[in-house]
């Protein structure tokens, strides 16, 4: 008797709209050595993703805010993508010695942004929402509040997909400063 697998369940969802939005920082993921392809050269790069939420929801799945993210190799050299990135969103060049000491990027969890997104056709012909830019929350601009999002390195190992599992250090502080910061300080990385 046959055993026929089909490609049945997920669900198609809804990238995040495009433009500019406030966000807020909802998670820092080392993603560890990730194999890259370049140039027809495959080596192992050491990855981090951003991960941002906006207040925008999406009707078809329960009313949840969007997600959306960035994925950078995990170097604060000058040409790589992160620095800049980073630099935009604190709004002030790093000097030689902040990067030589190393930037945690767990710091950035709680942060509000003003990030530009744009959507992009993957190889596969879907449409993916990315960051494509990024700068501090101007004054005045009302924060995200993050409607339960949890952590990656909080979620249980069984089930990475229960996004209602949300624990207290989710909960914590998203839709604030941290603490003793306010928006005229220097951002905390």
């Amino acid at each position: 008797m046959a055993i026929i697998a089909k490609r049945e369940g997920g669900k198609d969802f809804k990238p995040a709209p495009e433009g500019q939005w406030p966000a807020v920082c909802c998670d820092a993921v080392d993603m560890g050595m990730v194999k890259v392809t370049f140039e027809n050269k495959t080596m192992e790069k050491h990855k981090a993703r951003l991960v941002f939420m906006i207040p925008e929801t999406d009707p078809d799945f329960d009313d949840k805010q969007f997600i959306v993210s960035a994925t950078f190799n995990l170097t604060m050299h000058e040409k790589g993508r992160l620095r800049p990135f980073l630099e935009s969103w604190r709004g002030k060049k790093y000097t030689d010695k902040e990067t030589d000491a190393g930037v945690d990027i767990e710091k950035m969890v709680g942060v509000d942004a003003l990030i530009q997104i744009v959507h992009n056709t993957g190889s596969n012909g879907k449409t993916y929402a990315n960051v494509d830019s990024i700068m501090r929350l101007p004054k005045g601009m009302e924060k995200v509040v993050n409607d339960g999002y949890t952590r990656v390195k909080d979620r249980e190992e069984t089930d990475n997909t229960d996004s209602d599992a949300t624990s207290e250090a989710a909960k914590d502080g998203y839709d604030e400063m941290p603490e003793g910061l306010d928006e005229s300080d220097d951002l905390p990385f």
